[in-house]
């Protein structure tokens, strides 16, 4: 049963498709210490004396709040409204999770319960991205103001080696990281779901995975969305037997309404309703991926799995403009680069520009530019590294590379000095909660590729992730999302690997007030900060947040990636006249709520570029 208000996406602006893709950045240690030495007094002209107000310029002097956008965007974008409820609320990008959670929600449970029902949920109904064969980031708000997050990323095996995707000759061998067991890391979603919903829901796994487990059991009828990412990789789906077994469809195309049944995945998820964690970790399903390891030149023992354990650890928080933001921290670089990013954007006057304007897209790329740059060179696994938070997220930090843009010109990549030139594509999964006591969820979790190795370990069911790509598999050389990454992130025993996940929770007087991420590899960076700004600065509701064209840039390459419909055609010419080249392809893929602090009131907003996500509330 659905809620009282719902939404499926359709009938916004169209998005172009998009394959998987991953970048990222780096300064020297050099322009660090500079900027950390730098006074803070170097205003730029263009900046705003006191702090930017929320939004309304555009609505108070009576145009449109999208007017410089194109004007089919604008029309579009005009008449996009949000799902809203009085209640909770749930968004996910596949409908049979949302409505996993919402029925969980109904049934006495709290924003932490919904959750790992959706999490299990999207393991059956987004098998290329939903997963209980990798890991992830959960972002939590309690209602008593407890802020926390918990890290269930995956693990690199314990006989992992620095050199181990180099051949004799030093040269990156890309199909250790892309398609082979030697590319999995060790998976922290079942004890991450478990470990979150021991601590802080009411109810027990058994409860909240039973919708899972009904949808592997008697199956789901597929929506085109659904029919859409199977059928993108379906040559690579048939290439081993388990995998064509259950979703090679003879080699036959997926159309809408087909059926899948899954019936050795609701296997696995019987064992672990039953036995736990240690179902997966210590029993069957552990054993069985461990043999198809042994079988396929991988690593894996089953002391990797009995190893494995997740981390609560502190959340990044930063101010803008009024709000707090909780985010990510390392080993995710998300929330660090994102506060950075906003850091250096605070003082302009953001809302004056307008959304899509010369001079927001002009100074958003230079900020991004030196943020990911930052990105590259300083974060890694904070068990293995020293993360420098306290000094990059200082406010003499970010006057130094605020200092550095110019009004009128983009900045070459190449004069943000490295010593390095320096991610997940659209296949991660990002889900969004609100209950009605005030517990907030954001969870962001990925297998990495579209249906990670491609590769099911024996009867078990479910995709294995290729995790172990996002390492650094030799400095100075591009891993499959094309990022060029440090020894800061390169593979050591029991590592996890930096990341780009950003679940996060803005908060207003105390309470949330927008609840957003997104797949994307380093671009989910980009769409979470701009799910923020376009409401904060712009004026925007939650859907018209979610669907309007965005932003990237992320130093290496120089191009600026933008979304279909950005930008007119004259302000195209003046920024490419100012040096920028621009790329356009849909970026992200939010699922997001705003709580509207007058009233009370949910907007909750699922991204139509994958069709079969929906928001949910009552």
């Amino acid at each position: 049963m659905l809620g009282n208000s719902q939404t499926r996406p359709g009938n916004h602006p169209s998005r172009s498709a998009t394959s998987p893709w991953r970048h990222g950045l780096l300064l020297t240690p050099a322009l660090l210490a500079l900027a950390l030495a730098a006074c803070s007094g170097n205003t730029p002209p263009t900046a705003e004396a006191g702090v930017a107000t929320a939004a309304s310029a555009g609505a108070a002097s009576g145009t449109s709040i999208f007017a410089h956008a194109p004007a089919a965007t604008r029309e579009a974008l005009e008449k996009t409204k949000p799902v809203t409820a009085k209640h909770a609320m749930v968004v996910s990008d596949q409908h049979y999770a949302t409505e996993a959670g919402v029925q969980i929600l109904k049934a006495g449970g709290n924003a932490v319960d919904a959750a790992v029902a959706v999490g299990y949920a999207l393991a059956v109904t987004q098998p290329c991205c939903g997963n209980i064969g990798g890991g992830g980031f959960m972002t939590i708000h309690l209602a008593n103001g407890k802020n926390l997050f918990l890290n269930f990323r995956e693990k690199a095996p314990l006989k992992a080696t620095t050199d181990m995707f180099q051949d004799a000759e030093g040269n990156v061998v890309k199909e250790r990281t892309e398609g082979s067991y030697l590319g999995v890391g060790v998976p922290g979603t079942v004890m991450g779901l478990n470990t979150a919903l021991a601590k802080y829901g009411t109810m027990s796994v058994k409860q909240v995975i039973q919708p899972a487990i009904k949808l592997a059991r008697d199956g789901f009828v597929l929506e085109q969305g659904d029919a859409d990412i199977l059928n993108g990789r379906l040559e690579a789906l048939n290439k081993y037997p388990h995998s064509a077994a259950i979703f090679g469809h003879g080699g036959k195309p997926w159309q809408a309404g087909d059926r899948l049944v899954q019936k050795d995945l609701a296997n696995s998820l019987e064992k672990i309703a039953e036995g736990g964690t240690d179902a997966f970790y210590k029993g069957s399903i552990a054993k069985a991926i461990v043999k198809a390891s042994d079988a396929n030149g991988g690593l894996f023992t089953m002391k990797d799995f009995a190893n494995y354990n997740v981390e609560w650890l502190k959340p990044i928080q930063c101010k803008y403009h009024g709000y707090t933001i909780i985010s990510a921290p390392p080993p995710s670089s998300g929330g660090t680069t994102l506060c950075l990013t906003l850091n250096i954007l605070e003082p302009y006057p953001i809302s004056k520009w307008g959304y899509a304007s010369v001079e927001f897209i002009h100074y958003f790329a230079e900020a991004e530019r030196r943020a990911f740059a930052t990105r590259n060179t300083y974060l890694g696994d904070p068990d293995f590294v020293h993360n420098p938070i306290e000094k990059l997220l200082s406010p003499a930090y970010a006057d130094k590379l605020r200092s550095t843009i110019q009004p009128d010109k983009a900045t070459p990549s190449s004069e943000i000095k490295s010593f390095l030139p320096a991610n997940e594509g659209n296949n991660t999964t990002h889900y969004s909660v609100m209950d009605a006591s005030g517990n907030a969820v954001a969870v962001t979790y990925t297998i990495n590729y579209l249906f990670g190795i491609k590769q099911i370990a024996g009867d078990t069911g479910f995709y294995l992730n290729n995790e172990m790509d996002d390492f650094t598999a030799k400095p100075g050389v591009a891993n499959g999302a094309g990022l060029v990454q440090g020894k800061v992130n390169r593979v050591q025993p029991g590592k996890r690997p930096l990341s780009s996940m950003t679940p996060t929770i803005v908060m207003k007087n105390g309470k949330p007030y927008i609840i957003s991420g997104s797949p994307g590899s380093a671009t989910i960076i980009s769409t979470t900060m701009q799910s923020i700004i376009n409401v904060v600065d712009f004026g925007m509701n939650m859907q018209q947040s979610v669907n309007a064209p965005h932003i990237h840039q992320q130093w290496y390459p120089q191009v600026v990636y933008v979304g279909p419909g950005l930008m007119t055609a004259q302000t195209r010419q003046k920024l490419e006249a100012m040096g920028y080249t621009f790329k356009e392809r849909h970026l992200g893929v939010l699922e997001s709520i705003l709580i509207d602090p007058k009233t009370g009131m949910l907007e909750g907003a699922s991204d139509p570029h994958r069709s079969a996500g929906s928001a949910v509330g009552y």
